[in-house]
């Protein structure tokens, strides 16, 4: 008797700290049931306005949102980075997150306080315990989105009270001075900009299928040749003595 049933193939799983390359992945997972997707370069440009404000807003600190919070009338100084990417979390679990979630029901979750340690966790009643965000996990997911999108963590304090006011002026300002300002399509700028860079062997059609890890990848690779280029033609020209250099990462060609 022929079986014609049809095996299907396991997925092969990378988790965030296994030390593989995410080159090859689509996902990342972060334990057995939670993970990040990796959208590609079109999946992006068909929601470049909303995937780039989602991530972020689920990187970012307190400190980077002390304007908006303080409209919520928060002080920002009292909210830990769990805390604000909870409310951020929240707040935005009403739309589509497939694009950072995959096939994670992010409607549901509600923050609820952890009664082991005094602490809160993002919990979702119809996923059970298995899917709860807790800070630790909270760590993860940040670390990982940053790394795919290549975002920087950010953090800052304000030394006193006033220089804490002035840099709030100084954030509501920026905030009301963009408020009516058009979105400037800065993912699909980069996009043009590096499929015409002659580095990059990418056109327009092949580029679409890039997940977003190996495109930032590229940038930077790009942006490190152009540096050790420079530098190579100011070491060459004798306006650059390399022994007297503190930062010696563009003496070469390939990023850290």
């Amino acid at each position: 008797m022929v079986n014609n049933s049809i095996q299907q193939i396991p997925e092969k799983k990378i988790f965030y700290d296994s030390g593989q390359s995410w080159l090859n992945a689509n996902r990342i997972y972060l334990n057995e049931n939670l993970y990040i997707n990796i959208p590609t370069v079109r999946e992006i440009l068909d929601h470049e306005q909303f995937y780039l404000g989602l991530v972020t807003a689920l990187t970012s600190t307190p400190y980077q949102y002390m304007a908006q919070l303080d409209d919520m009338g928060i002080d920002y100084e009292t909210l830990s980075d769990y805390q604000f990417f909870s409310l951020m979390f929240i707040l935005n679990s009403t739309n589509d997150l497939s694009l950072v979630f995959g096939d994670l029901k992010t409607q549901g979750y509600s923050i609820i306080p952890n009664d082991f340690n005094n602490t809160t966790v993002l919990f979702n009643p119809e996923l059970g315990n298995d899917y709860i965000i807790d800070e630790l996990l909270y760590a993860n997911i940040a670390k990982t989105i940053r790394k795919i999108n290549n975002i920087e963590e950010v953090h800052c304090k304000a030394g006193n009270a006033e220089a804490k006011a002035y840099l709030l002026k100084k954030e509501k300002r920026k905030l009301r001075r963009n408020a009516n300002k058009p979105y400037n399509k800065y993912f699909e700028k980069m996009v043009i900009a590096l499929v015409n860079r002659p580095e990059f062997k990418y056109n327009y059609e092949d580029v679409m299928d890039l997940s977003i890890y190996k495109f930032n990848q590229s940038v930077q690779q790009i942006r490190t040749s152009i540096t050790f280029d420079n530098t190579m033609i100011g070491v060459y020209a004798g306006t650059v003595d390399p022994t007297k250099m503190v930062d010696k990462s563009s003496l070469s060609w390939i990023q850290n």
